[in-house]
């Protein structure tokens, strides 16, 4: 113990000197954004470097079931491009830049939280691969989340597992639109909302995106129908639904650009400021 306290009176003036160093940084970063955002972009890309190397010792003990999910998708993407070409040769008008209107970009998640009520994944690709704030994110078994936040190197994204998690989506049977979010709980279950009464509902059902937001294309899966009651006002169901992602083991997933996303945006806000 004296040897403790003979170290404090011998370091007195560097250890006051390095305290008040710490106090005035702090503040500074507190008091100006510029800084503020300076840190948490670093903090990112120091965080995002020890989850790229976790993540990587985890990816070799997972080889065997990461090679069954690619090999499925695999399948799966065999499927929808038989569908596409059958679709062009019967209809020669289909417009070819629709086919080309969504880029995807392969990403790996290095971090991924899903029992909090605001959860997010952290991806090995930042800026300098493209990815930019509101890009869509999707797994071969459906809808992950939204980027929101990148570095040069990592992005995190809002995980559908989170509170403020707003997705648009439908009923694929019948292509009435609701609305994605979760109210915590389950990681494997999500809530559809804004579906209205009349609406026919059948347990298994599934639930694709809508297409309506720039940001998912239409037809991304994202689960089945599990259950339903109506809301507290009557007019309207809360659709309890499966996901078909598991939430709790994500690694390979895919980043969404509309490459149409900006002018779609700047028509809608000339409208806007028209009114």
């Amino acid at each position: 113990m004296q040897q403790i306290v003979f170290f404090f009176i011998r370091n007195k003036n560097s250890l006051l000197f390095l305290l008040l160093f710490i106090i005035s940084i702090a503040l500074t970063v507190n008091s100006h954004s510029f800084h503020k955002n300076k840190v948490a972009t670093s903090a990112n890309a120091v965080s995002g470097g020890i989850y790229s190397f976790k993540q990587n010792i985890l990816d070799y003990i997972n080889l065997k079931e990461q090679n069954n999910i690619l090999i499925d998708e695999n399948k799966r993407l065999r499927q929808m491009l038989s569908f596409v070409t059958d679709s062009i040769q019967l209809d020669s008008t289909q417009p070819p830049h629709e086919l080309l209107k969504f880029k995807y970009r392969a990403a790996r998640v290095i971090n991924n939280s899903f029992s909090k009520s605001k959860n997010y994944l952290t991806l090995n690709k930042g800026r300098k691969d493209g990815i930019k704030v509101d890009m869509g994110v999707v797994s071969s078994r459906g809808v992950v989340g939204i980027v929101n936040s990148v570095s040069e190197n990592y992005a995190t994204v809002q995980s559908v597992l989170n509170t403020k998690s707003q997705i648009n989506a439908q009923l694929k049977n019948t292509d009435h639109f609701g609305t994605l979010v979760w109210r915590t709980g389950s990681p494997f279950e999500a809530t559809l909302i804004d579906i209205p009464r009349q609406v026919v509902l059948t347990a298994g059902d599934t639930i694709i995106t809508d297409g309506k937001s720039t940001i998912f294309p239409e037809g991304i899966l994202v689960g089945s129908i599990k259950d339903f009651t109506l809301s507290s006002n009557k007019d309207y169901y809360d659709v309890s639904v499966s996901l078909f992602n598991d939430m709790t083991n994500l690694r390979h997933v895919y980043v969404i650009e509309n490459t149409e996303k900006d002018e779609i945006i700047s028509l809608e806000n000339a409208l806007d400021n028209a009114e």
